[in-house]
């Protein structure tokens, strides 16, 4: 009987794995957040027609693409079903770490909306900072008297399609895409000048999410586990069976 009680256990063990793991790893590399904007927000990168702002609402931030210099970050509606833009973005380190996302704004004038500047994932000292179009950095970094990252790359700036694939033309271009910072004066500087990239030890931590991504072979474990419990729930029950017989 405890025999039994056990491999029954391992069977529910497996099962549970099954259900839980694909769900978790996934928020891990992507960093899923959910955020909700009071006001409308100016967006840089690649948008659909009409989307170069936000209006107040909810929307998700996901990683796209995760490289040891460089991230593609995009923004969902609510519920997922709609891409309005895919945003190049740098990582920056920040010394304190919070356990609540943190999104920063690059100052405007009154009556015209804030610009995005950086997001950071809860729990980590760095996040990813956005890269802006040249012309639209130089005057942002002016009106709000700090350097804004920008890229003299040839990336289009609207689209009439959702980028939705690692694959796409336009992704391949954002990992390439020179990136530098513009002053306040209108005077370009370099990019290590501007960030702080994070510390060797969290590129090296943040390696395996890629790899998750990319090897989609992690999950067709989880069935294989499955079986494993499945099999021995069945040798418990011919177990419990012939033990009753003999007896």
């Amino acid at each position: 009987m405890k025999l039994f009680k056990a491999a029954t256990t391992v069977c529910c063990v497996a099962l549970a794995a099954v259900a839980l793991t694909p769900g978790a790893r996934a928020d891990d590399w992507n960093r899923k957040t959910t955020i909700t904007f009071s006001g409308p927000v100016e967006i840089p990168g690649v948008h659909l027609v009409g989307w170069a702002v936000l209006p107040a609402g909810t929307y998700v931030f996901k990683i796209l693409d995760s490289q040891s210099d460089r991230h593609i970050v995009q923004i969902f509606n609510q519920d997922e079903t709609m891409i309005y833009a895919t945003i190049l973005a740098i990582p920056n380190y920040r010394l304190r770490v919070t356990d609540k996302t943190v999104v920063t704004f690059t100052e405007r004038p009154a009556g015209e909306p804030e610009a995005l500047r950086a997001w950071f994932y809860p729990g980590r000292n760095w996040g990813e900072e956005f890269v802006y179009p040249k012309a639209r950095a130089v005057v942002l970094a002016k009106a709000a008297n700090t350097p804004v990252l920008f890229t003299s790359a040839d990336l289009p700036l609207e689209v009439t399609e959702p980028i939705k694939s690692v694959d796409a033309p336009v992704v391949a271009q954002m990992r390439t895409a020179p990136v530098m910072a513009v002053k306040p004066t209108g005077e370009e500087m370099q990019l290590t000048e501007a960030v702080t990239p994070p510390p060797a030890e969290t590129e090296v931590a943040a390696a395996p999410m890629v790899a998750e991504r990319a090897l989609p072979a992690t999950a067709s474990l989880l069935p294989l586990m499955a079986l494993f419990g499945l099999l021995a729930l069945v040798g418990a029950l011919v177990l419990r069976a012939t033990t009753k017989h003999l007896v």
